[in-house]
């Protein structure tokens, strides 16, 4: 059975339109949830509202929402105030330009969403526009209305399907250099770099999810279980910190043993012993034939 469609709607190029669904592409459904409870009695928890100031509870009907103009000072916002500000979906993904995908800056992805036809009907328009945007290899950039916002979504071809991802806007975004500024620049030798570039290539590897493995979560099942079948939990002894500093140099080269680096290393340093032989016998060999035609 297929799932709930998040959002129905029309995805549209120019005269071009077909019917769509959203569905959210990614899923909370498997994480490890746990409540607050009344250890005496092992009920669950209600929580309430608290005046931050009379410390009374506050009603349902009492609660209203505030925009902090300064410390303690709030302007009260109306919910039909709220709605006159909201936009009113036209449920249309009209796609309003192509850009190359390398262009996006991965900090601005945000939610992800699978977009397929809706019904038969709409199956011949919509392999029209996935087909001519792999042609193009150009990811699609459209407007859309979810939950009272709306949200620059980037659409690129999924499969057989399309995935939407809406974008952050740029205010959303920290700037980078408030955080990179300070980094200073230090002198860093060739030597340190190539053998950096070793352990690099002996971890090459291809993107391959299915090898992420969430050991927390795990660990979370195993002990709910455990303790649900009456077992005990043995806390771990806390594990002791290396205090000794070792010098960057020596952790480069620590970190290539067992692990191919040495010989790695060695025909690194063996290549570029026999580029230097190569060049000083062509070096000594021109130099011979210049005297011999002087």
């Amino acid at each position: 059975m297929a799932p709930r469609a998040y959002w129905k709607g029309t995805l549209k190029l120019s005269l071009v339109s077909c019917p769509v669904v959203l569905y959210p592409a990614t899923t909370a459904a498997e994480k490890t949830r746990f409540h607050l409870i009344n250890r005496e009695t092992g009920n669950r928890l209600k929580q309430q509202m608290i005046d931050s100031e009379t410390g009374d509870v506050v009603e349902s009907d009492q609660k209203g929402r505030g925009y902090e103009l300064r410390k303690g000072k709030y302007v009260e916002i109306e919910p039909e105030e709220l709605e006159a500000v909201q936009i009113e979906s036209n449920h249309t993904i009209d796609i309003e330009s192509f850009v190359p995908s390398e262009e996006i800056d991965q900090r601005y992805l945000n939610h992800p969403y699978y977009i397929a036809p809706d019904g038969k009907a709409a199956v011949d328009a919509f392999a029209v526009i996935r087909d001519a945007m792999k042609d193009q290899d150009r990811v699609a950039l459209a407007k859309i209305v979810l939950t009272n916002r709306e949200h620059i979504i980037a659409i690129e071809p999924f499969g057989k399907g399309l995935l939407g991802t809406t974008l952050r806007f740029p205010y959303e975004l920290r700037d980078e250099d408030q955080f990179f500024d300070d980094i200073k620049s230090p002198k860093i030798t060739k030597d340190m770099v190539e053998l950096a570039g070793h352990i690099l290539r002996t971890k090459a590897a291809h993107f391959d999810p299915g090898k992420f493995k969430d050991e927390y979560e795990t660990a979370l099942k195993a002990l709910v279980k455990r303790k649900a079948s009456g077992k005990t939990i043995e806390l771990p002894e806390p594990e002791e910190r290396p205090s000794n500093v070792v010098s960057l140099m020596d952790a480069l080269k620590q970190s290539l043993k067992g692990r191919g680096g040495k010989k790695a290393a060695a025909k690194s340093h063996a290549r570029r012993a026999t580029g230097r032989h190569r060049a000083a016998k062509k070096a000594h060999r021109s130099t011979a034939r210049h005297r011999k035609v002087g």
